[in-house]
């Protein structure tokens, strides 16, 4: 049960980081209702289904900032309707 939350620990970190280069304040978002709680968690557990973890740290180390999420971000629609 320990490894769950140490996964979702780790991918709330990476959705954090990939929508900071995105010019997107996830906590900005849910406080403000643009998008409901309950869709920030979905985004979240998708995001800890991605298999591409490893590619997702390495383009956040190369890219301080982004127009838009690479293409295997399995929330890349989401941070693009947000970015709006």
């Amino acid at each position: 049960m320990f490894e769950f939350f140490k996964k979702i620990d780790r991918h709330s970190d990476l959705m954090g980081g990939m929508a900071q280069r995105l010019g997107v304040d996830l906590g900005e978002e849910v406080s403000e209702r643009s998008i409901k709680a309950q869709d920030y968690r979905n985004a979240l557990l998708r995001c800890t289904h991605c298999d591409g973890v490893e590619a997702c740290v390495e383009w956040q180390e190369d890219n301080e900032r982004a127009d838009v999420a690479p293409p295997y971000c399995r929330n890349r629609d989401l941070f693009s309707q947000l970015a709006e």
